[in-house]
């Protein structure tokens, strides 16, 4: 049976009760309560050493209001959080990685609807869920699919297996856009400006990935049958093997496109790529391989990357 607070009808009865003398026993079996109920009423609720209703019921209400629980709120806390999102963490990502779980990410979620984090809103979180149009540019379709990429790629134990996709300025724009890579272990994301949208262009920054990375770190490719990827014979020639995701498969190329709407948050689609800096571009890519990952035990694809660099002979 659920436990009950005294009202004032039964504190009266009790004072009434406890005058005529009858003891505190007979009394809980009067109004159906434990006898260690009324006993507690009577010893810490007394006025000039006399049980008084009004007295008691007053010093009840006055507990009630101050036992109400203050939560886990602090401004240092609050503090801590807001810098976080304002850098696009997700509420999941600061209750595990950085307060180690000390506070459910359910709590900060619960403290940005309420309001109290300052300069918080529900803008600050992602927005997920968004249709994406089907692709209605030129593709090719030649080429090694993905049903034909080995297993070792898809479990993702293996380091030095990418996905690739573009990224394009707003309609009206110039024509620059951005080559994005992903390696598919550490999740670690690169994103580099080309021109223009073409496959000598895409050939370019490849060859420019080729001469700074390791030979090792660089095996295969998964891409779209984007008209970008036509100049893949020349890519395996530098001994990378490129394989092509089924037509609006984005599920196929899933880390890239993921890492992609991550940045699509420093640089809306509505923005000119051409007229971002490299060290602006740079400054954001860090900010993204620095943030930790649930996927990856909550460790960062930057620390994960480097890992798997070093040990590469």
């Amino acid at each position: 049976m659920s436990y009950h607070h005294l009202t004032i009808s039964e504190r009266i009865r009790i004072e009434v009760l406890s005058i005529l003398g009858y003891s505190t026993r007979f009394i809980a079996k009067f109004l159906h309560r434990h006898h260690s109920t009324i006993a507690r009423e009577l010893s810490r609720n007394k006025f000039e050493n006399n049980y008084c209703s009004t007295f008691a019921h007053n010093n009840y209400l006055k507990r009630r209001k101050n036992s109400s629980y203050c939560g886990k709120y602090n401004e240092f806390l609050s503090n801590l959080i807001s810098e976080k999102l304002n850098e696009n963490w997700s509420p999941e990502q600061i209750s595990n990685a950085l307060l180690n779980g000390k506070l459910s990410f359910k709590t900060i979620y619960n403290w940005i609807y309420t309001g109290k984090l300052k300069g918080i809103s529900l803008k600050n979180l992602r927005h997920k869920g968004k249709r994406r149009k089907k692709e209605t540019r030129g593709k090719f379709l030649i080429g090694s699919s993905i049903s034909t990429r080995p297993k070792e790629v898809k479990c993702r134990k293996i380091f030095g297996h990418w996905e690739l996709d573009t990224m394009v300025s707003s309609r009206g724009k110039s024509k620059d856009c951005l080559a994005t890579f992903v390696e598919r272990k550490t999740r670690f994301y690169v994103a580099i400006k080309i021109k223009d949208r073409t496959a000598s262009s895409m050939l370019e920054v490849i060859k420019k990935l080729v001469k700074v990375l390791p030979k090792k770190a660089l095996k295969s490719f998964t891409t779209d049958r984007g008209k970008e990827f036509a100049c893949y014979k020349e890519v395996e020639k530098l001994d990378i093997k490129v394989y092509f995701a089924d037509a609006y498969a984005a599920w196929q190329r899933g880390s890239n496109e993921n890492s992609n709407g991550l940045l699509r948050e420093y640089y809306p689609k509505k923005t000119d790529l051409g007229q971002i800096s490299n060290d602006d571009l740079i400054e954001k890519l860090i900010l993204l391989n620095r943030r930790p990952r649930k996927c990856l035990n909550w460790d960062n694809p930057f620390n994960l990357f480097l890992k798997e660099v070093s040990h590469l002979d």
